[in-house]
């Protein structure tokens, strides 16, 4: 809203009706619209008030519009008050001539155009306010002036009373005149405080700017304000505020500076201390909020932890009562197996959280296909989804063609569609660079969150396209792009979008998302579980590939949609160039070890033992035990001992066909064995082929354990099929 005054406009017509089509034209200039009916009555409305504009129409009875003008004209307050004609009857150039000549600005003719009309009378109100501010400015800058030299009269003799510091200085920051109370200030004498006294005494460390900055404003005539440290005779540090105004002439130049200044010190201490207590209480918060997190993160791990314990232990108990039917002797397996799977997940969830805070997840780049990334997840998680009848929907988009793979209720046990719904997305490439595992744990990680916050009936739904240019939200994270990936020529992504019609997401969660220890409900009571890891995990992961994940929901109850993108790889010599040379592609190795169990394992090659002698070396007591019984269920002749003494007198008497060693062993570790095997001749033991078992995860030690001289390494807990393999594989090298 405009804070000029209203102006006034005069309206003179005869016809009452063209008055109101005037009104309703200019109403909205939003000014004060005046009538008259004559130019008589025109004629009374300027004696007592002035116009920004008039419009007077030619035809009126009594006295015409141009008769009206040249009245107007005659009185010397409206003699420059711009009139704009209006007429009806005539166009001719006499008529116009003869209305200029009498002193109007403009003439209109009758329709009137009202955009015409309201520009050129919004022109003439515009003068005419810039008119008025240029009048009203001249006589307060004369009142000022004229204050000024009464002012400079009393000044002397206010300031020797004044309880702020005085100064005049000439146009080069001479002081001419200090009050005491400034000479206090500084603690200065009036003769030291003339000249440049001022700059000698401002602080070394802040001297050069401060001097800068009071010379760089005072050159353009403007006021200067500022805040620095001076330091006294006595070497006493004190704060002050200076501020300066430049003194004008009559003739409007500067002929010197007026100043004040003040001592702030003990302002700016109560500052420097207001800042500090709302930094401690800042800081307080953050701990606290930190310290609530890791207490509802602790409480909810503890929640995780021992809710799956429970049944283990229970079912472990009854078990042991040897009083449950065969029945119930699979449910209570069933259900172990199933709550140590959700405990080897938790435990991987936590360390690659671990290696993520520290910066040591790593990437084992390769070509991978995305398509085969998602069709190994929904493969594997296609039972759970039947359990809870949930439907599960597929869609592979093509630029050359579309491939919609979905599964339905009445397909589900379908293998032919199965089979169809694989080739379809293995064959449409959609390749990136990067890790296969890490990529499926991605993958994996979206669509159990979706499945374990979809309700019984609903439907999840995974969709793979293509995508041109560059989103914000890729913008947003462009800088944290590692510098491993290449930068596609054409911004093309490959996007995975997984959407359920589950719990969705508040609005107020929905920008913690993807924070670490963090969940919509951290009490222990939540209806579902999970640390709050997996989606972290997720957007890492995502943004170590040079890509960017999003999370959106309507709402509460209105389900939810994680969409993924990455870069698209064009070509294998993209591959070839970043990895150093030749590389196979990566496309089958897709299994990490937090969901290998969840993978179908019917393709693994399992072969019968027998007739082969494997050495165990494992110091826990139960862990042997049972890695003894998987190897004797295959056929093998298992000799089991708990450390390296014993397993080397062992290899002295009978070298076994193979070695299977835990790494964590106490006193001599795995490490210790494998070198002095290493060390030996081959027909002593030296090239016996060796398994390292080992509770360390992290891709280093798995690395560590073939550099040290194993051909291969299972991971805890251990998975007898994926045990029996590595042996396996041991034998056809």
């Amino acid at each position: 809203m405009s804070l000029e005054p209203k102006v006034n406009i005069l309206l003179v017509d005869d016809h009452p009706e063209n008055l109101l089509a005037l009104e309703a034209i200019l109403d909205s200039l939003g000014q004060n619209l005046i009538r008259a009916t004559s130019g008589a009555e025109a004629l009374r409305q300027l004696l007592n008030q002035d116009f920004a504009v008039i419009l007077l129409d030619v035809q009126m009875p009594d006295m015409d519009g141009f008769e009206t003008a040249a009245l107007i004209r005659q009185r010397e307050r409206s003699r420059h008050t711009p009139i704009i004609f209006l007429t009806a009857y005539s166009t001719s150039d006499t008529m116009v001539y003869r209305g200029y000549s009498v002193g109007a600005v403009d003439y209109l003719f009758k329709p009137i155009e009202p955009e015409i009309l309201k520009y050129k009378v919004s022109a003439f109100v515009d003068l005419f306010q810039k008119s008025n501010e240029v009048k009203r400015q001249a006589a307060q800058l004369a009142l000022m002036n004229s204050e000024l030299r009464k002012r400079e009269e009393m000044f002397r003799s206010l300031s020797v009373c004044s309880p702020v510091g005085i100064f005049l200085t000439d146009t080069f920051g001479q002081c001419t005149y200090t009050n005491p109370r400034y000479q206090a200030i500084y603690s200065m004498t009036p003769e030291e405080s003339l000249g440049d006294g001022w700059t000698l005494a401002i602080h070394p460390e802040e001297r050069q700017q401060v001097i800068a900055d009071w010379y760089a404003v005072s050159r353009e005539g403007q006021e200067y304000k500022g805040e620095f440290r001076i330091l006294t005779h006595e070497n006493v540090e004190r704060w002050v505020l200076m501020s300066s105004s430049p003194m004008l002439s009559d003739e409007q130049q500067v002929i010197g500076y007026v100043g004040t200044v003040e001592d702030i010190t003990e302002r700016k201490k109560a500052a420097e201390e207001h800042i500090k207590l709302i930094r401690e209480q800042t800081a307080r918060q953050e701990a606290e909020t930190a310290n609530r997190l890791k207490d509802e993160f602790l409480a909810t791990l503890s929640h995780e932890l021992r809710t799956p314990l429970t049944s283990i232990l229970g079912w472990a108990r009854l078990l042991r009562q040897r009083k449950l039917d065969e029945k119930a002797i699979f449910r209570a397996l069933e259900t172990i197996e199933r709550n140590a799977a959700l405990q080897a997940q938790l435990i991987d969830d936590i360390l690659d959280v671990s290696r993520i805070i520290r910066g040591k997840l790593q990437l084992n780049l390769g070509r991978v296909n995305l398509a085969s990334v998602v069709s190994a997840v929904i493969d594997s998680v296609h039972l759970e989804a039947e359990n809870k009848k949930i439907q599960l929907q597929y869609i592979v988009e093509s630029t050359s063609e579309s491939a919609e793979i979905q599964e339905r209720e009445d397909e589900r046990n379908d293998p032919v569609q199965l089979a169809v719904s694989l080739r379809l997305a293995l064959a449409t490439s959609y390749y990136v660079l990067g890790d296969p595992n890490r990529l499926q744990q991605v993958v994996w990680n979206l669509m159990n969150n979706a499945l374990k916050f979809t309700p019984e009936g609903g439907k999840v739904q995974v969709r793979l396209s293509m995508e041109e240019g560059i989103g914000d939200w890729e913008l947003a994270i462009a800088r944290n792009i590692p510098s491993s990936i290449p930068t596609p020529q054409s911004p093309t992504y490959i996007q995975i979008t997984v959407s359920d019609t589950g719990n969705g997401i508040s609005s107020e969660f929905l920008p913690y998302v993807f924070d670490r220890f963090r969940q919509a409900d951290g009490s222990i009571t939540r209806n579902q579980g999970g640390l709050g890891l997996g989606l972290a995990i997720v957007r890492y992961l995502v943004e170590m590939h040079g890509g960017s994940v999003r999370a959106e929901s309507p709402g509460v109850g209105q389900g939810a949609t994680f969409t993924v993108r990455l870069p698209l790889l064009e070509a294998k010599e993209t591959v070839k160039k970043q990895m150093g040379g030749e590389r196979k592609e990566n496309e089958s190795s897709l299994t990490p070890p937090n969901i290998e169990s969840k993978i179908n394992s019917s393709q693994n090659t399992v072969r019968d033992l027998s007739g082969l002698q494997v050495l165990v070396v494992e110091n826990d007591t139960d862990t042997r035990e049972y890695v003894t019984t998987v190897l004797q269920q295959y056929g093998a002749t298992v000799i089991a001992v708990a450390s390296v003494r014993q397993a080397l007198s062992t290899i002295e008497e009978s070298l076994p066909d193979v070695l299977v060693s835990d790494i964590g062993i106490p006193e001599e570790d795995g490490y210790s064995l494998i070198r002095k095997l290493r060390n030996l001749e081959p027909e002593i033991g030296g090239r016996i082929p060796a398994i390292a078992l080992t509770a360390y995860a992290r891709e280093q030690d798995c690395h560590q354990a073939l550099a040290s001289g194993f051909q291969e390494y299972v991971t805890k807990p251990v998975e007898p099929i994926h045990l029996i393999n590595s042996v396996t594989k041991l034998i056809q090298r």
